[in-house]
């Protein structure tokens, strides 16, 4: 303790005395207003959501009375939106099995005819191969026959022969 008073300054202790004062005036002067606002403005507001919530609490022993009553009015009305809605749901099948059947008819038809004209095309593209077919089989069995003089001799006396037959 002794070495303390022995290391006293008192130009220090004046410095410091008035940075002291100094920062307090300073606090006093920019800090305190806004921090007492805040604070009022924090005591307001709970004061204000304390006044709320007690009228919240008058208003709700009101409406419980009241709620009964719609609670009732609630179920009947969704009884019959349930009864509507299995009803809507029944017509909406039927109406559907209806459309499908009709449309699985169309189908069908539809398929059998395609699957009529398709075949009706095979047969024409089979007719028409088989005939490009015997063109070129007779082409080239008539080259061969005709590759040579005597055959070709040969080949049109068999012609004649055969004509004056039928």
């Amino acid at each position: 303790m002794g070495d303390l008073l022995n290391d006293f300054s008192p130009g220090l202790f004046v410095v410091q005395t008035i940075l002291l004062l100094l920062l307090i005036v300073l606090m006093v002067k920019f800090a305190w207003k806004p921090i007492m606002n805040s604070l009022n403005e924090r005591e307001e507001g709970i004061q204000g959501a304390l006044d709320a919530a007690e009228k919240a609490k008058r208003e709700m022993q009101n409406l419980q009375a009241s709620n009964e009553k719609l609670l009732q009015e609630a179920r009947l009305e969704r009884e019959s939106m349930l009864k509507e809605a299995r009803e809507m749901k029944l017509k909406m099948i039927e109406d559907a099995k209806a459309e499908a059947q009709a449309e699985a008819g169309k189908l069908v038809a539809n398929a059998q005819v395609a699957i009529e004209n398709e075949k009706k095309a095979a047969i024409a593209e089979l007719k028409t191969q088989v005939a490009s077919l015997s063109i070129e089989i007779a082409e080239k069995v008539v080259r061969e026959e005709l590759s040579n003089k005597d055959k070709q001799m040969k080949l049109v006396e068999s012609m004649l022969g055969e004509a004056t037959l039928n």
